[in-house]
């Protein structure tokens, strides 16, 4: 409230000392002042704006290429290389417009200051002129519309049918990762009415045989050289997925999944080498503000070779096995199943079930050959 009262009150002043210079130079025109111009001060001010235009663009320059490398990671990714080219493309462009607007607005500020005796010339219009400055920015910026939508197709388009399928969830405050099992290496239904606060955080469906071996991580591993799609969804408000090296971004919405497709092209121990970093971490971050603890999710990215990927994979105990309670929401005709793809040992009565049915096709055999 403090804060809304004080910006009123600045604009009420701002409005007031407007209200002043307006009423002082309807004075001065009613009065008809034949105040003459101080050609020198004039003068002053136009070499002062001269010298502005040289040293700032100067500054302006000279900053930027000193310190160009605190503003750009290196590149991980395949498409990462080709959004990082249409990014410099447009800021070249933007440069080259704002270096000639910003010579021309003071350059013509310091060339046609007043001077006693001389008259503006009166163009009503120059066709010529309009078109010039009409065509060219259309061309330049369909080029760079057409080719962001380019990148942007290949980024969001069907990934390959090897592709690592991975799905991440944003929460206040936290990531949570979903992988599929070794055994069928595809991801399991969900459904987010089947969400509950006891375990099941990913809203799994136990009616659906690939949700058996799909296990949790809270990091996310990622294999080298290989093209992995991320299936991204949110549990309640919106979250950002961000993964900067690999030029990765992508909104996290509550009732829709996002996807994104990337190719990781340096390994962690690859990249500390490059960075001469031995401490260097890849990341994921939540560029969404999305509450008080925004700042805390933060999750471990680790992009390793295919072989200590597959190993790293084959360690890890699916969602079933570590809440074996859910066992009996699987039907009754799947629970075996469940039991062998999360590892679960198999329960007596299914496993008596089981041999009476196999010795009973045994003895219907015999009968049969008899």
């Amino acid at each position: 409230m403090m804060s809304l009262m004080i910006g009123i009150g600045v604009v009420l002043v701002l409005a007031i000392l407007y209200m002043i210079f307006r009423i002082g130079n309807l004075m001065r025109v009613a009065k008809g002042s034949n105040e003459e111009i101080d050609e020198d001060a004039n003068n002053v001010n136009a070499w002062l704006f001269l010298a502005f235009l040289v040293f700032s663009l100067a500054g302006f320059y000279w900053y930027s290429f000193a310190h160009i490398k605190e503003f750009e990671l290196p590149v991980a990714s395949e498409h990462g290389v080709v959004t990082d080219n249409l990014f410099w493309i447009t800021m070249w462009i933007v440069l080259a417009s704002f270096t000639i607007i910003f010579i021309g607005l003071f350059w013509f500020t310091f060339a046609y200051r007043y001077k006693k005796g001389r008259k503006a010339q009166f163009l009503a219009d120059d066709h010529k002129l309009e078109l010039i400055w009409t065509i060219i920015p259309a061309i330049v910026l369909a080029a760079l519309i057409f080719g962001g939508l380019e990148a942007w197709s290949d980024i969001t388009g069907p990934a390959a049918k090897d592709a690592e399928v991975i799905e991440v969830i944003g929460q206040q405050f936290a990531w949570t990762i979903r992988y599929p099992g070794v055994k069928d290496n595809e991801l399991g239904r969900q459904n987010y009415k089947l969400i509950d606060n006891f375990g099941n955080e990913f809203g799994l469906d136990l009616t659906d045989k690939n949700s058996f071996d799909d296990f949790k991580a809270l990091e996310l591993h990622v294999p080298v050289g290989k093209e992995v799609l991320l299936k991204i969804r949110a549990k309640d408000v919106l979250h950002s997925v961000f993964l900067p090296h690999f030029r990765v971004k992508m909104d996290a919405v509550p009732g829709i999944i996002t996807n994104f497709k990337f190719k990781p092209t340096l390994t962690t121990e690859q990249m500390r080498e490059q960075l001469a970093n031995p401490n260097f971490n890849y990341e994921m971050a939540c560029t969404e503000i999305c509450g008080q603890g925004h700042f805390s999710m933060r999750l471990l990215v680790v992009v390793e070779t295919q072989e200590q990927y597959d190993a790293w994979k084959a360690a890890q105990a699916p969602w079933l096995k570590q809440n074996p309670e859910y066992l009996k929401r699987v039907p009754a005709e799947l629970r075996e199943v469940a039991q062998i793809k999360a590892g679960l040992e198999l329960e007596a009565s299914t496993t008596t079930t089981t041999v009476a049915g196999k010795a009973s096709g045994t003895t219907e055999s015999k009968s049969t050959l008899n």
